[in-house]
């Protein structure tokens, strides 16, 4: 019998499972009944070993030779990650970027749903987007309340990315996703997540410079100076720190 005391998962584990979720909805499609662990690590960009031990945590251990039965493997991890029931989010900031997550199909199959839109912009106040007309920010402790907000998603101007956060705490969201390009701050017992894709292209931009230029000048156009890295010295991570679905 599967013990029911809560198990602990260490973090970069956790960080780990929606790869390995994401890979394993991939091979259901297939109709495949098993996977073994070399081939969900190839899948998810990982060694085989660091998929054991991850699936270990879960209680999973798999049988040797036959792998890991997919299905059971899918609802192990849905359930860790708290996918087996629909979290109602609110997206804050209806620019270009809040369009586009509030359209995103793929959150309702993951276990996400979007159940609110605000923005501070009386222009935007009202406009449809989706199945949701968008919301002024007065509004966003009823909606927190009424709609049982549990993520806020935040995807303003850097300017407006700490009070926003702080009024979506006060309001009651417990966890929170930052897409703002700044540093934001949140008390005690809520969960802070951030995708900065600014930073994720200048690190990007890092690699490819050095791979432009293997001899590791690269003041070759520029006009600032200083001590650069050569490109032995700097190479590339095989997996980003950023996964983007």
């Amino acid at each position: 019998m599967a013990d029911s005391a809560p198990r602990t998962i260490p973090e970069a584990t956790v960080t780990r499972l929606p790869l390995y979720y994401r890979s394993l909805l991939q091979v259901a499609e297939t109709d495949l009944a098993t996977i073994s662990s070399e081939r969900l690590a190839d899948m998810a960009g990982m060694n085989a070993a660091k998929v054991r031990k991850d699936l270990s945590y879960l209680g999973s251990y798999g049988t040797r030779g036959v792998g890991y039965d997919v299905e059971y493997l899918l609802h192990q991890i849905s359930r860790e990650l708290g996918l087996t029931h629909d979290w109602p989010v609110a997206i804050v900031g209806l620019g270009n970027l809040g369009q586009a997550l509030a359209k995103y199909a793929g959150f309702s199959t993951r276990g996400f749903k979007v159940a609110a839109l605000l923005d501070a912009d009386p222009a935007k106040v009202g406009m449809a987007v989706g199945d949701l007309s968008v919301e002024p920010m007065d509004a966003l402790d009823r909606l927190v309340r009424d709609r049982s907000i549990a993520i806020g998603v935040i995807a303003t101007p850097a300017d407006a990315a700490q009070d926003v956060a702080d009024a979506l705490v006060a309001a009651g969201a417990r966890s929170i996703l930052n897409f703002a390009p700044a540093h934001v701050t949140v008390e005690p017992g809520v969960s802070l997540r951030k995708v900065d894709l600014a930073t994720e292209l200048q690190i990007l931009s890092f690699y490819q410079l050095r791979r432009s230029n293997p001899s590791g000048d690269t003041t070759s156009g520029d006009t600032t100076s200083g001590d650069t890295t050569s490109g032995d010295e700097a190479m590339p991570p095989q997996v980003s720190s950023a996964q983007v679905s």
